[in-house]
């Protein structure tokens, strides 16, 4: 690492709560790899969450960290392609900076003040009944994202809007849909007022978004990763979901969300299910985004001590002791 310093990496799961569905499959823990740097001293610390849409696994993760050359944040881009492994290190290393700088990472990103943020909430994919009760039961939170997965996600849909006529929908199809349906649940969507629809066809076979009539603005996940892929979402797309387990880290994050801006694409801030850690750096991204996606904790059976401070849908600023 960067002047000398040292690298380790462990593997830690933390259960969800219940279990957590969406179109690829479920799962009851969320599986995290820990990316620690030190001088000795000080010791930055980074969370990434390793995901198989990407071919990584915990292992292979913490091998690529473990085996990663000395190198700076600035050069971290060069060194590792985007991904888990390179978040987490990236993470640490910004950690790091403002430990021994005694400055905050927010001030080091040129962000003067760091302001509370009302994040989404998810309701994970399961038959229409059980996500509408779900959604009643979720009355704290006035805006909810609802995990789709094809059949029957009119259903789910207009369940959801039955039972909370008051509340803020997005929607998440998880490259679900199909080019034959993607025009009628996107009405479907109009009709429920969801506010926004991320990736409903599945990255590489999207073509199709830039000739219909998109009732509903439609947002790339799987479909970008990195500040390259920016220029090739315009026409299809009309927001990005930038989660800083795809594009391998802050640094590239945040490169990526002027890169949106300049293009005319709204920004989302996303996650996976992780603990307060991840959420930490990708808050300071949230600053910026036109929807906040950053409920990991609150999927989770507990949270890492210390941790953010959610009051409700809100995520307070964190503190030094969390990262940062």
């Amino acid at each position: 690492m960067a002047g000398g310093l040292m690298v380790s990496a462990r593997i830690e799961r933390w259960q969800i709560e219940g279990t957590f569905t969406i179109a690829r499959g479920a799962k009851t823990e969320a599986v995290v790899v820990i990316a620690e740097v030190s001088d000795g001293q000080i010791t930055g610390r980074g969370e990434c969450v390793p995901y198989g849409r990407y071919g990584e696994t915990p292992e292979s993760v913490l091998a690529r960290i473990r085996s990663t050359p000395s190198v700076s944040r600035q050069d971290l881009r060069q060194a590792l392609p985007p991904g888990a492994a390179r978040n987490a290190l990236d993470c640490a290393l910004w950690d790091f900076e403002a430990k021994s700088s005694d400055r905050s990472a927010a001030s080091l990103a040129g962000i003067a003040q760091l302001r509370p943020l009302l994040t989404a909430f998810t309701i994970s994919l399961e038959a229409p009944g059980a996500m509408a009760a779900k959604a009643t039961a979720a009355k704290s939170f006035p805006l909810l994202k609802l995990k789709l997965g094809g059949e029957g996600d009119a259903d789910r849909l207009r369940a959801v809007r039955e039972a909370r006529p008051d509340v803020r929908l997005i929607a998440d199809a998880n490259e679900g849909w199909r080019p034959e349906t993607v025009a009628e649940l996107l009405a479907v969507c109009a009709e429920t007022g969801v506010e926004i629809v991320e990736q409903p066809l599945p990255a590489g076979s999207d073509k199709i978004l830039a000739s219909l009539p998109r009732l509903v603005p439609v947002c790339a996940d799987e479909s970008v990763h990195t500040a390259a892929d920016i220029l090739g979402l315009v026409g299809r797309y009309d927001a990005v979901n930038i989660k800083l387990d795809k594009a391998g880290g802050l640094t590239e994050a945040l490169i990526m969300a002027r890169a949106a801006r300049e293009a005319g694409l709204k920004i989302m801030a996303g996650c996976m299910v992780s603990t307060s850690l991840a959420m930490a750096p990708a808050f300071l991204l949230a600053q910026c985004a036109d929807w906040v996606d950053l409920d990991g904790p609150l999927l989770l059976a507990h949270d890492r001590s210390p941790g953010l401070s959610y009051a409700g849908a809100f995520i307070r600023p964190p503190s030094a002791t969390v990262w940062g």
